[in-house]
């Protein structure tokens, strides 16, 4: 094959790809339906009027707000260890290489071959014709054929087109989907470390009312010994005594289980999981409002909006490949080549051989086939639109009930932190009237076992009160970056 006639090939094969493109421009099929937001949901927040948040725009970055260095550290560990963020990234990959191949059909395939075959014709064949004498000897021949081939599908009717949208949009639902799992990450890693801090403030809450206790049973103990007291007072503040200490062991084993969790999500193993978090005695405080955004920013910034929008725009795509399925398919192709009896023959004009043309295609016992296939694309279509719908939904009310809960459990903290100063100012006062003489230790135990309660019910708020925040963090999709 001479090297111009095969530029020459070539040439023809890149008009012939540029004039497909040309035809490729009447896409078949409905429009992707319209992915409208409710404008009641773009406004400001119900719960934004409280002073507890504000409407500047959320962060992404929001658990730099608490000023910990360490839960700073565990974020960065998580997002570089976290396996379902690995295993999130690697879908992603696998996603886009499905894109990549999907644009390999807007160019023609091109095959290249070559090759040498041995062959012999049959005696008998050749004894049955006039003129040859039986026994004549048949002989070998080599034949020696190299070639290129090109096809090309004119997109006349936009399938390949639509099939490159579908994958596309199936990318950019794969990139929202990892930003999912970088929001959750991020939620998952703080609260497992708040968790981790609450219950150590809830054991040492738990430990000073033992103390407490214990010295009162010492107390009634003594005066017993001393003919003041009764055994009645004895059983009743060793009773109180057991009751505290017998809340212990769960708070214990909710601190291990948080911080087993912690460890988990930051590619450890319970062995490994951070001394820094274990340590911890109070749950991270935030200085500041929290900032909120509105709506419009909140829909346009969460990932699962995203997600849906682009399901939606990919089912609408494959409807237009499966209305594009009715209509014939129309390729273009040749080939070239040079076939001789001997390598040294290829290439030598007599000895070329070429072939050009369209072929057209259309699978017509299967029309009701690609008609149920487009129903089914379409149902698909509108059930995306659904949970498109449904999604947008959703993240309002799940940030609209976090922003409720957080408000409401600090005006309840702020009355149980009441209720627990005037616990123990009774209980002090008790005891100094049973040390007077005034009261009875009845009364002492049950002063006392109210601030115990007050005490325990304070600690469990002020966990709420971080579990909510990071609730709202989370609903407001703050822990990924657009770009990722």
């Amino acid at each position: 094959m001479t090297r111009n006639k095969t530029l020459s090939f070539l040439t023809a094969a890149a008009q012939l790809t540029a004039s497909g493109a040309l035809l490729a421009a009447c896409a078949v099929g409905p429009k992707a339906p319209p992915a409208d937001l409710p404008v009641a949901g773009t406004g400001g927040f119900i719960g934004s009027a409280s002073p507890t948040v504000s409407t500047a725009a959320a962060r992404d970055d929001w658990w730099r707000l608490y000023e910990d260095p360490t839960l700073d550290a565990l974020i960065q560990q998580a997002f570089a260890e976290n396996n379902q963020l690995e295993a999130a990234f690697a879908n992603l990959r696998a996603v886009r290489a499905s894109l990549s191949e999907a644009r390999v059909g807007r160019f023609p395939t091109t095959t290249t071959s070559g090759g040498v075959t041995r062959s012999q014709g049959s005696s008998a064949s050749l004894a049955a014709q006039p003129g040859i004498p039986a026994g004549t000897t048949i002989p070998e021949i080599d034949t020696y054929d190299v070639g290129i081939e090109a096809s090309y599908e004119v997109d006349l009717f936009g399938r390949v087109e639509s099939t490159i949208r579908a994958a596309r949009a199936d990318a950019r639902a794969a990139e929202a989907a990892l930003a999912t799992v970088q929001v959750t990450v991020a939620a998952e890693t703080t609260r497992a470390y708040a968790d981790t801090c609450s219950a150590n403030a809830q054991i040492a809450v738990a430990e000073r009312t033992l103390e407490l206790q214990r010295n009162t049973a010492n107390l009634t103990q003594t005066l017993l010994d001393g003919g003041a007291g009764t055994g009645l007072d004895v059983a009743s503040a060793r009773a109180a005594l057991a009751q505290t200490a017998s809340t212990l062991p769960t708070l214990r084993a909710a601190r291990n289980e948080a911080l087993f969790r912690l460890a988990t999500l930051t590619g450890a193993t319970p062995a490994e999981a951070s001394q820094a978090a274990a340590a911890c005695v109070r749950p991270p405080q935030l200085s500041q409002p929290i900032p909120v955004g509105d709506g419009a920013a909140l829909l346009a910034r969460r990932p699962d909006v995203r997600e849906a929008e682009a399901n939606l725009a990919a089912a609408a795509a494959r409807v237009n490949v499966a209305t594009a399925n009715l209509y014939p398919r129309i390729t273009l192709g040749g080939s070239y080549g040079s076939t001789a009896l001997d390598a040294d023959g290829l290439g030598d004009s007599g000895n070329t051989r070429f072939s050009f043309g369209p072929l057209i295609s259309w699978s017509f016992p299967n029309v009701f086939a690609a008609r149920a296939q487009i129903k089914a694309a379409g149902a698909r279509s509108d059930a995306a639109l659904a949970t498109f719908d449904q999604t947008v939904l959703t993240a309002l009310q799940e940030t609209e009930t976090a922003l409720s809960n957080y408000a409401n459990e600090l005006d309840r903290r702020a009355a149980l932190t009441e209720a627990r100063d005037q616990a123990a100012r009774a209980a002090d006062l008790s005891r100094l009237r049973f040390n007077a003489g005034a009261d009875s230790f009845l009364l002492v135990l049950d002063a006392e076992r109210t601030q115990a309660a007050a005490d325990a019910a304070l600690a469990q708020s002020d966990a709420l009160v971080t579990t909510y925040q990071i609730a709202l963090f989370r609903a407001l999709a703050g822990g990924w970056q657009a770009d990722s």
